[in-house]
């Protein structure tokens, strides 16, 4: 795609030196969690010198603008992938010319999702660049990021004030921007002598104390700081102002610096309008410490400047480090429970030196004996003899752990100290805390089945290794009874009887009577699928599948195709690791056969308002006689918000993807589909607010048997008439749920809220499930296909997402369900690609998990089979040559179908740049039903099988997978692994890899990087843009008010009696399905962050 607003951009050729030190905000934008991309950006930043705060994804123009202003940066870089793109850039640059930041230049890409038109729009509005695909193969990542650095290369010190009045001018609030100019010039040396020296002064008798929280890295220093400042504001009414220091390493090399503390923060944003805290990252630069040199200016700038309390935070120390300690009046040394031996304390200086200590992420193993020794360490080191090892200010922490009282207690120490040094405060609002360590454990995962993933990779390994040895086994019973047999006959009256026979025994006997079973039903088998018809006899009924289909030309396809093996270890080595499909261990499919009259097409559409998706609904699944909806809704109800008038919000409502806020909405959008009939399901895509969209779901189900009942019976149900109803829908309903919270962490980035909340609320949708029945629908689609666009390749992809599907499985079990009860209603979602490992996807899924399932978990058959939905690669759509994305799309087509998924979904040709139109969307369903009912060698369902690059991937792929179980498992297993941001980091690097090779040409993608168009023009072919309209912004902003207006009443106490479940502990999702009767996405959403936490954003 080309860029005609702007002269081309030509690669710089070498990294110049920069005159001045230059930050950037990046950032991936507001409902948009593609941070793929501006990771990689932020890394080349770096390494280009330059430091970078990374705000993650999900950032509104206002956080954006806020940080750029606070940090002082000459430029900022957002990516966009999730349209409402002009709206976005313009509201930023509207804010940064109002709030005194026009200088800062602005950056921004977003693949072909923003096309030349509105490039030009912005460049002509103020964007200093937005890059396009072909800015790219031409420059190269690493020349647009030095280009980017030499606009930035300026010197901010025209801008610092030259006198502390600005420090005293105003509200706090108003002080941010010029205190935030003043440390630029303090930390660049470039504030004058006599500015620094007034400055001391007038700082020096200010009763402001300063807290210093340091520690080792990876201790959770921010966590811990944003949740010791959320409890401040609770406390005390949000009626101090807080300045919030924060410290990171600057890289000896290319002098850059990654400055990521900000990206942690939750509390720090106004509450009710009011900015309370002001936050500034520093780099250490050349001090060789861990404080920045200029740290004591700024400690009294923040204190002219008005503020109640400093919090300084330093860059992770080691055993000798106490540097911080001169400049604060209280210090905080932060750890974890693995320090080794205790011996170890005592080469810790800041044990010696530190008023307050935080033993923090005190669910880990050894806690208590760590809180023990450390508390020891300390009397020791103070000779508080007279005092219990359990009075000493050590406190045990889970920063993690939403409202954890161990944080309460250790703020309320640290509160008491602070006010001796001057800090003003009033009788706290949070109730006093009876304990000095966190009391409560998280148990998602018992640490006794930490390592559950690598005893699930030893069943896999252990049953393999068995399978070789009963082929072995049958191979040699065989040729002992064959020779016996040859024997007999070529010298006749020869006894060759005793000694044959007992070999012959002693193999048989060896055998597991599985193993014979199957070998004795063999020729049963060959003789079932040898006919025209599969008869399987029910009761007294005969239920028919016709086995054969006829080619023009009278060939007979077979729909399933047996081996001709004759060697019985053959014979087996086929049943036990591929068998039949539907027959243990699925590796050829789950069911026996495909659905008659029902492909696995979904029917995908999401765009505009409920009203418009609806039509699509309609129009592509006309003439159909399954409906399969697979639903996509907008970033806005992605996020769990409310369409609203706000620029960076507005511009994305209905826009890739349907905005559904209210139960109105729901009703609306699945208008004249029954959703209780046999042929009909519904797919939502949909992870953070999930559940509250599933209970709206499940009530739209519901209120349509109401209504029917209405019209039939002319009146309306009584109470006992209306639980039948929903105990009937609640039975019958069918579809999925994607609600994977594991995924979203690691790979998708729509969480909203914690972590431990969001799967917790999972565990009571499964609850519900099982209280009520609920058979036919999927609680969760545990999906890869998002780790996959983030960046995977297919083994990460697979890996994760099964490791993802057992971490549930032992979630659920650990909350006392039953394997048999939930495990139906697990489902898998997965992507398919180009590379060769797709082709086997579905094989090792379902053989590894039906062997787990079955020998590790001793499920049933049910529980065995792993069903998954696939969905063709948007990642191998590209804006250039649009028109051959339909090749690729069709040949993942035909893999999945070969491969026997259960579900499919193919990409529009047109989804690189924007939301499917109707031709496009037409096209891609050609794309399924040519496959299923043109293309001849789709009348088998078994095409795989039998071939023997297929069963080297299959195993090759299944071992890989299995090597990824045992890496996770040594992190502690999924959960551990997040933790340390195993999956996410390995993500980012595979991602890394393929950009690489797709710019300097070593992966091909044709008509992208060769083989390219040579009568290409710089005029892009003209491409229907789906785009929401205004009147349908306009009539969704309407409805909400209208929607609120009317449950004004009783929002309130639906609300309440929501939260209350929530801090009970009580099954969330049950109260979820009346709260939504009267409540909106985003007002549940807001309530619920009050009780179960905000998500926190990692590196």
């Amino acid at each position: 795609m080309n860029d005609l607003s702007a002269p081309k951009l030509a690669a710089v050729p070498e990294q110049a030196k920069l005159a001045n030190k230059v930050r950037f905000v990046t950032a991936a934008s507001l409902f948009d969690g593609h941070d793929a991309s501006i990771n990689i950006m932020r890394r080349i930043l770096q390494s280009n010198g330059v430091e970078v705060v990374h705000l993650g994804h999900n950032r509104s123009v206002d956080e954006v603008v806020t940080a750029a202003l606070a940090e002082d940066v000459q430029g900022i870089a957002i990516s966009s992938y999730q349209g409402g793109h002009v709206e976005y850039f313009k509201y930023m640059l509207d804010l940064l010319r109002e709030r005194g930041g026009a200088h800062i230049k602005v950056f921004g890409g977003g693949g072909g999702v923003i096309v030349p038109e509105e490039i030009a729009d912005l460049h002509a509005y103020g964007v200093t660049r937005i890059f396009s695909p072909e800015d790219g193969q031409r420059m190269g990542l690493v020349g647009m990021i030095q280009w980017m650095v030499q606009q930035c290369d300026i010197d901010l010190s025209q801008y610092s004030p030259t006198a502390l009045a600005p420090l005293r001018e105003g509200s706090v609030a108003d002080r941010h921007r010029p205190l935030a100019q003043l440390i630029t010039a303090l930390e660049n040396e470039k504030a004058t002598p006599e500015l620094r020296a007034e400055l001391r002064a007038a700082a020096e008798n200010l009763p402001v104390p300063a807290l210093g929280i340091t520690g080792t890295g990876g201790a959770g220093k921010s966590s811990l700081t944003d949740e010791l400042i959320r409890r401040i504001r609770l406390d005390q009414g949000d009626a101090l102002n807080l300045a919030v220091i924060s410290i990171d390493p600057s890289r000896r090399k290319s002098g850059g610096a990654l400055l990521g503390d900000r990206i942690r923060m939750n509390a720090i944003a106004p509450w009710a309008g009011q900015a309370r805290v002001f936050m500034r990252s520093l780099a250490t630069r050349e001090a060789g410490s861990e404080i920045s040199q200029a740290l004591p200016d700024v400690i009294a700038a923040c204190k002219v400047a008005g503020f109640d309390l400093v919090i300084v935070e330093t860059s992770g120390i080691g055993q000798g480090d106490a540097a911080i300690v001169p400049h604060v009046d209280v210090s905080m040394y932060v750890m974890t429970p693995e320090f080794g031996a205790a011996s170890q304390l005592e080469k810790i200086d800041m044990l010696d030196f530190a008023d307050f200590i935080a033993i923090n992420k005190f669910d880990r193993k050894g806690a208590q004996d760590a809180l023990r020794d450390v508390a020891k360490q300390y009397q020791r080191n103070r000779e508080l003899w007279s005092r219990r090892p359990d009075e000493m200010p050590v406190y045990g922490t889970q920063a993690s752990r939403f409202n954890d009282d161990g944080v309460t207690a250790l703020y309320q120490g640290l509160v008491g100290k602070l006010a001796e040094f001057g800090m003003k405060t009033v009788p706290g609002a949070l109730a006093k805390s009876e304990v000095r360590f966190s009391s409560g454990k998280n148990v998602i995962v018992p640490p006794a089945r930490a390592r559950y993933l690598a005893e699930i990779s030893d069943t896999v390994r252990g049953y393999h290794k068995n399978t070789a040895k009963q082929v072995k086994l049958a191979r040699e019973r065989q040729q002992l009874r064959e020779s016996k047999r040859m024997l007999a006959a070529a010298k006749a009256g020869l006894d060759l009887g005793a000694d044959f026979d007992e070999l012959i025994a002693e193999r048989d006997s060896a055998m597991e009577a599985g193993a014979k079973k199957l070998l004795a039903q063999w020729p049963d088998m060959q003789a079932a699928y040898a006919g025209d018809d599969y008869v399987v006899k029910i009761r007294d009924k005969e239920i028919r599948t016709r086995l054969i289909s006829h080619t023009l030309s009278g060939t007979k396809v077979r729909k399933v195709a047996l081996p001709r093996y004759e060697d019985d270890g053959e014979v087996l080595r086929f049943l036990m690791s591929e068998n039949v499909p539907g027959s243990f261990p699925f590796t050829a499919g789950v069911f026996a056969f495909k659905r008659e009259g029902e492909d696995p097409t979904r029917m995908f559409a999401g765009e505009g308002d409920a009203f418009r998706t609806n039509r699509r609904f309609k129009l592509v699944s006309t003439g159909m006689d399954a409906k399969r909806l697979s639903t996509a809704f907008d970033s806005v109800t992605l996020y769990g918000a409310d369409p609203a008038i706000r620029p960076d919000i507005y511009g994305k409502v209905g826009n890739s993807g349907v905005s559904i806020a209210t139960l109105d909405d729901m009703k609306v959008l699945y208008d004249g589909f029954n959703l209780c009939s046999p042929s009909t399901s519904v797919s939502m895509t949909i992870n953070g607010p999930a559940p509250t969209i599933l209970a709206m779901f499940m009530n739209t189900a519901i209120d349509q048997q109401v209504d029917k009942f209405v019209e039939e019976n002319k009146r309306q149900p009584s109470a006992d008439e209306a639980a039948k109803i929903k105990d009937w829908v609640l039975q019958n309903v069918r579809g999925t749920v994607q609600a994977d919270i594991l995924k979203e962490d690691q790979g998708q980035n729509t969480c909203i809220f914690s972590t431990e909340f969001s799967l917790k609320v999972m565990g009571d949708i499964q609850e519900y499930f099982v209280h009520h029945q609920v058979r036919n629908f999927y609680s969760v689609s545990i999906s890869g296909y998002h780790i996959a666009e983030a960046g995977a390749n297919p083994i990460s992809q697979l890996a994760f997402t099964l490791s993802n599907g057992f971490t549930f499985v032992e979630a659920y079990l650990a909350r006392g369900m039953h394997i048999d009860d939930f495990a139906p209603n697990l489902s898998f979602f997965f992507s398919n690609g180009m590379d060769p490992e797709y082709t086997v996807l579905g094989r090792v899924a379902r053989r590894i998990w039906a062997v787990a399932m079955r020998d590790k978990y001793g499920a049933n058959d049910r529980s065995q089979k792993l069903k998954y939905h696939v969905q063709t690669s948007g990642r191998s759509l590209h804006a250039q040559e649009i028109d051959f994305n339909d090749i690729r799309t069709t040949l993942q087509a035909l893999i999945a179908i070969y491969d026997n998924c259960n579900s499919l979904h193919t990409n529009a040709y047109d989804e690189a740049i924007t939301t499917p139109t109707d031709e496009s969307v037409r096209r891609a369903l050609a794309i399924q039903l040519i496959i299923n009912r043109e293309w001849g060698l789709a009348k088998n369902e078994n095409p795989n099988q039998g071939s023997f690059i297929m069963d080297e991937l299959t195993d090759m792929v299944e071992e890989a997978v299995l090597q990824e179980f045992e890496r996770i498992a040594e992190r502690g297993g999924v959960l551990g692994a997040m933790e340390t941001g195993y999956q996410r980091g390995k993500i980012q690097e595979e991602s890394m890899l393929y950009e690489h090779q797709k710019h300097d040409g070593t992966l091909p993608i044709i008509g992208v990087n060769t083989f390219r168009n040579p009568k290409a023009t710089d005029v892009p072919a003209p491409i229907e843009l789906a785009r929401s309209t205004d009147d349908e912004k306009q009539s969704q902003l309407k409805r909400l008010e209208d929607f609120h207006t009317r449950h004004a009443a009783a929002a309130p106490a639906a609300l309440a009696a929501l939260q209350k479940a929530a801090i009970d502990n009580e099954n969330v999702f049950a109260k979820l399905m009346d709260a939504v009767r009267v409540c909106s996405l985003g007002q549940i959403t807001a309530a619920l962050f009050e009780v179960g936490g905000q998500y926190r954003r990692n590196m």
